[in-house]
């Protein structure tokens, strides 16, 4: 029976990695060397830092999982994920886990080998922005542009700006601009 144990054990290990894998947040952290020089070698970690979690933490609730993920994210990459890709991985994970307690490995099986399946081939390219001020200006912009792509279909990962409204939408005037490049944002009359 130990022996089922172990195999269940490891094939949770491999589930925790393949939804990390899969995960387009920590492929962007790692790719661009977010963690630093050893950005590859924290997201091996990472993986290993999960599953011990959860065998140290059996009956996690969803929000737990969410927020030591974020946690781990913020701490070991400097990222805060926002693209609501974290409850997803986390409920993942807790299925996984679910699984694993039940000592059902073809279902563990299964769900790692579709969360494989499915995985994303994620590329970030730095795009510069333009602005009034100085080229060499050390507070300069930087936009990341995301593309997912699955099975060779590309969708575009930027949010198009907002278009304006017309002649009364609120225009920024340069005295409203402030020396440190907030913008003060006054109430309309």
């Amino acid at each position: 029976m130990a022996g089922a144990g172990e195999d269940s054990r490891a094939l949770f290990g491999a589930g925790v990695r393949a939804a990390l894998e899969a995960w387009p947040a920590l492929q962007i952290a790692v790719e661009n060397g977010f963690g630093g020089v050893h950005s590859q070698e924290k997201a091996e970690w990472l993986g290993g830092a999960v599953e011990e979690y959860f065998f140290r933490n059996a009956d996690l609730e969803l929000g737990e999982v969410e927020d030591f993920l974020g946690e781990l994210m913020t701490n070991e990459f400097d990222t805060v994920v926002e693209d609501g890709s974290l409850p997803q991985v986390s409920q993942q994970l807790q299925t996984m886990f679910h699984h694993f307690q039940r000592g059902d490995g073809a279902a563990l099986k299964e769900m790692a080998s579709h969360i494989t399946q499915r995985k994303y081939k994620v590329r970030a390219t730095a795009v510069a922005t333009a602005r009034e001020t100085d080229e060499d200006d050390v507070d300069s912009m930087e936009e990341m542009e995301v593309t997912d792509t699955n099975d060779g279909a590309a969708t575009d990962g930027v949010c198009p700006q907002p278009a304006s409204s017309g002649p009364d939408s609120q225009t920024i005037k340069e005295e409203d601009i402030v020396e440190d490049g907030w913008t003060i944002v006054r109430r309309k009359k």
